[in-house]
């Protein structure tokens, strides 16, 4: 059967690093990359920092447009994919088209999630996925005071470090106890908590949004509480997590569970079809369970394993899960899951704002979180991949040698 090339629907770090693996791998089939937005595939850290912050920012190309040129990738802007034709072997566009293919890799991300209360959808609700939305973030910020964040996840807090840093009063409801509850220990969220209401954020826990308060023109200027509160602001940003992008795969037919369901090749429950990313659940091998993870770096490395499955080289996808956070100048890293641990061992003193939180389930090493210790996270990744047998003990004493540990397991 005559190869019709590849179709990667998605084109942010993942569907990239996709379309330049396949090339580097010898594939020269036709390959076409779809993406509805219409700039050049970018970096999307500075979502949340950078494109706020600068005076006239500018999105950063992942690769210039010489690079896919240059490959003969046929990277169409502006183009949404609508439906797979699995029995038919065709990607079906908005504009009624279709691209003939023989194989098709998924890497459609996820998008905001939304909490369900009155007027959550209301004008003037600002959320971040796209440069466009990080425009409207920063256009609202120009002409307000007063910020309201709800949600203290990751980009929630990002967001409202960089609303502190330009001078804005910021609010953040958070419905759980603690900041960044399902993503880190207590003692990293409460290292946040103090350094980001030093940054002059009030912080408020527990507090469960019951709907958004109206202006007299219909746009959104503040929040309810469930216990009555009421919170003005001129500005609102809903960050209260992200779903899944599975309405394409769905409708193919394809596996899903808790995203697009793959294998340990990135390959879906029709082999055809690939997915990564932020779309993608797979069963991870610390955890023994279905996870999806929602980092660059899990989307890179995903996409290099895809790009091997797709032609035929398979090798089950086995790295270390690594995400980080910029919060003003704090940085948090994170190597491994933290899923199902139970004990915390702390190097360093949170007070001095440079520690690591070292998480072990049943005696075993399965997470290294790192507040301005870039040190410790790589020592983390490297203790992580080699199994290397840190005890408790052994992470609570400051004398203990973490490299030495590391060595005598590579060797």
């Amino acid at each position: 059967m005559s190869d019709k090339g590849i179709v990667i629907v998605g084109a942010s770090h993942g569907g990239v690093q996709l379309a330049a693996s396949l090339r580097e791998k010898g594939y020269e089939g036709p390959l076409t990359m779809l993406t509805s937005e219409p700039d050049l595939p970018y970096q999307k850290p500075p979502l949340s920092k950078g494109y706020i912050k600068e005076p006239d920012p500018k999105p950063t190309p992942l690769r210039p447009e010489k690079f896919y040129t240059d490959r003969s990738i046929d990277l169409r802007l502006g183009t949404t994919a609508t439906a797979l034709d699995l029995s038919g072997g065709e990607v079906r566009l908005a504009d009624g088209s279709a691209i003939a293919c023989s194989k098709i890799a998924l890497a459609v991300g996820s998008r905001p999630r939304r909490i369900p209360v009155p007027n959550i959808d209301a004008p003037g609700v600002l959320e971040l996925r796209t440069y466009q939305d990080s425009q409207a973030i920063k256009a609202g910020f120009n002409a307000a005071e007063s910020v309201l964040v709800i949600g203290g996840g990751f980009i929630g807090l990002e967001i409202a470090a960089t609303a502190a840093v330009l001078g804005k009063r910021v609010t953040v409801l958070e419905a759980e106890e603690r900041l960044m509850a399902r993503a880190v220990s207590p003692a990293v969220s409460a290292y946040f908590f103090g350094y980001l209401t030093a940054l002059g954020a009030d912080i408020r826990l527990n507090a469960r949004v019951s709907g958004i308060r109206l202006s007299g023109n219909g746009t959104a200027a503040g929040a309810d509480l469930a216990d009555g509160t009421a919170i003005d602001a001129d500005c609102v940003i809903s960050g209260t997590g992200v779903l899944p992008c599975t309405e394409l795969a769905e409708a193919a037919g394809l596996a899903i569970e808790n995203g697009i369901a793959v294998g340990p090749t990135m390959l879906s429950s029709v082999p055809e079809v690939a997915s990564i990313g932020d779309c993608a659940s797979y069963v991870h091998w610390q955890v023994g369970r279905r996870v999806r993870l929602e980092s660059v770096q899990n989307a890179v490395d995903q996409a290099k394993t895809a790009a091997a499955a797709l032609l035929g080289e398979a090798e089950p996808y086995h790295e270390v899960p690594w995400f980080w956070s910029d919060q003003a100048e704090a940085k948090l890293q994170i190597a491994g899951l933290s899923d199902g641990t139970e004990t915390a061992v702390l190097r360093g003193d949170p007070e001095s704002g440079s520690f690591s939180a070292f998480l072990f389930a049943d005696g075993k090493l399965r997470c290294v979180e790192s507040v301005n210790k870039a040190g410790d996270h790589a020592l983390g990744r490297r203790l992580l991949a080699l199994n290397a047998g840190l005890t408790p003990e052994q992470a609570a004493d400051p004398d203990f040698d973490l490299r030495g540990l590391m060595k005598r397991a590579r060797s």
